[in-house]
């Protein structure tokens, strides 16, 4: 489906932000590249080799235990565990974060048609809003409305009814792009409108 077709079926368009506006590991490599920075000042250890450590574990494990196995390889005090988390969720990053380019286009179209954008985010308040406010978002970001999934008593679905509620909308009334999901949730998404951020065609 073209994406003039998603925007002529649907009145309101829900994204959801990591892996799905832009690829969620530009933020954390940042974050990795400024910490072993701080490290180096800290401690006299080359920055590089811990950067190199943590983009590999990054790479083939994830974020889990990220700064206790990097704290084991380089016999870091537990101390650095505190500037570590709040480097996470204050990080000023070197680069701006960019959106997958096919989302972009998506997004500016939706807004030239004069149909509203919100994004339903899933994480840390905190951290997730430091994210969108070092994305570069051409412009769009005045047409945006951000709600946090954990400030909603029911979660996601609690945020699908406060967008409806807030913006005179019902469900059926919203395509929601986002990251696939788990069969446990499956029951659910299956109620509403849903694409997958892979699956979107907006050529």
């Amino acid at each position: 489906m073209k994406h003039q077709d998603y925007i002529k079926d649907n009145k309101a368009f829900v994204f959801e932000l990591d892996d799905v506006l832009y690829p969620a590991k530009d933020y954390w490599l940042q974050v990795y590249y400024l910490f072993a920075q701080f490290i180096e000042y800290g401690e006299q250890i080359d920055a590089n080799g811990i950067i190199r450590f943590m983009e590999e574990a990054y790479r083939l494990e994830g974020r889990a235990g990220i700064f206790e196995k990097t704290a084991a390889q380089f016999q870091l005090p537990e101390k650095y565990h505190i500037n570590f988390n709040l480097l996470q969720e204050n990080a000023r990053l070197p680069l701006r974060l960019l959106l997958f380019a096919p989302v972009l286009k998506f997004i500016q179209a939706i807004q030239d048609a004069g149909k509203p954008v919100f994004l339903l985010v899933e994480g840390k308040p905190a951290e997730q809003l430091n994210k969108i406010r070092q994305m570069e978002w051409n412009g769009l970001e005045r047409y945006l409305k951000v709600y946090f999934v954990e400030e909603m008593d029911q979660g996601y679905q609690g945020g699908i009814e406060k967008i409806c509620a807030e913006n005179d909308l019902q469900k059926e009334d919203l395509l929601i792009v986002g990251k696939p999901k788990d069969a446990a949730d499956l029951a659910y998404f299956n109620t509403l409108r849903f694409v997958t951020n892979n699956n979107l065609s907006v050529t």
